[in-house]
């Protein structure tokens, strides 16, 4: 039933998107969409209000306000494909805490690597000896709309992975001989223990001077 929804909401949804992201939204683009959305039930404010005015007489800021609460009505994802910032910000978390993997004795350069094949699409990472990390479920793109929450989502992913390839907990606090784990406190992702009533080891990327060592550069 899904599958059915999806192929007939998803391309009026995705020529709706690229409308209000190019800015040459086609209010007929709209109207289509919530007449299907209507035709599956889904009888929100939005969708009623665009089925039930004339376009021609919709302001045009008006037009994309309620564009906008039709997408979401319809819960339309526009991915990696058309929302492409969204894997730049991911990547950026990346190059953040692969300088910490070196403390775990990896060494090379990661990528992140789109699993086309994962329903919804999302992604992984790839290391430089070729293996894959997505343990746990791969990053998906609702996930990279905020910086903090993609390296969040991002570090405790590439540590579960980690930890399910070789049962070794990393990284430990030295202080208490505990594992740590990524959280984000007061607007900075870090490496948290919970010894002492908990305390910070160290940023997410700075994990090596942290543990006395001296990260590559």
């Amino acid at each position: 039933m899904m599958d059915e929804y999806e192929a007939d909401t998803e391309p009026l949804a995705r020529k709706v998107y690229l409308g209000l992201r190019e800015g040459d939204l086609d209010p007929q683009d709209v109207v289509a969409l919530a007449c299907e959305l209507l035709d599956w039930f889904h009888r929100t404010d939005a969708v009623l209000e665009v089925v039930e005015r004339d376009p021609a007489e919709v302001p045009q800021a008006e037009m994309t306000a309620l564009a906008r609460r039709v997408l979401d009505d319809s819960g339309f994802d526009p991915g990696f494909d058309l929302a492409p910032e969204r894997l730049e910000t991911l990547r950026a978390a990346l190059r953040i805490v692969a300088r910490d993997l070196p403390t775990r004795g990896i060494e090379g350069e990661p990528e992140i690597e789109v699993l086309e094949d994962s329903l919804p699409v999302g992604a992984g990472v790839r290391l430089a000896d070729g293996e894959g990390l997505n343990w746990g479920g791969p990053i998906l793109p609702g996930m990279c709309d905020d910086p903090i929450a993609a390296l969040t989502s991002l570090t405790i992913m590439i540590q579960e992975s980690l930890l399910e390839r070789t049962w070794r907990v990393w990284p430990v606090c030295p202080r208490h001989d505990l594992g740590v784990h990524a959280s984000e406190r007061e607007g900075e992702v870090v490496w948290w223990c919970e010894g002492d009533g908990g305390h910070m080891l160290a940023p997410v990327g700075e994990l090596a001077r942290a543990l006395g060592r001296r990260r590559p550069e």
